[in-house]
């Protein structure tokens, strides 16, 4: 990663990774942890990784080093905008679009960790670097 990026979002699976201590997610964040960006997800992403399984204190660590962008009546308009946009439509895009839409407010260059980089290319267009995970 040899270009600076500001802000990293994690969509559900970057969360969950995080969470889950996965080894090559740990080292993609100490990468992105010391060139000084700032993490952060969008509050419906909080839902979306909990389950019978979820470790909750190792959860409540995670959102406790990382920004949590509501999703207010102004941010899941823009959402719908993005999914119009995108020719994207239905709940199966739902939560992608609000996560495309915390990325793309973000204070840039941005970095999205994604595990639909697919969907997320069509949403947040050329504006977001959008990673693979």
């Amino acid at each position: 990663m040899s270009e600076r990026v500001e802000t990293v979002v994690l969509d559900s699976e970057g969360l969950s990774s995080w969470i889950g201590q996965d080894r090559a997610f740990l080292a993609m964040l100490k990468v992105f942890h010391e060139m000084g960006a700032d993490l952060a997800i969008g509050a419906n992403t909080i839902v979306e990784v909990c389950h019978s399984r979820t470790h909750i204190p190792r959860l409540n660590w995670a959102l406790s080093r990382i920004k949590v962008e509501p999703v207010t009546e102004q941010a899941a308009k823009a959402a719908a905008g993005l999914l119009e946009e995108a020719g994207l439509h239905g709940h199966k895009y739902a939560v992608d679009a609000t996560v495309a839409e915390v990325a793309l407010r973000q204070p840039k260059p941005v970095a999205l960790l994604t595990s639909d980089s697919d969907d997320m290319t069509k949403l947040c267009g050329s504006q977001v670097r959008v990673i693979p995970l």
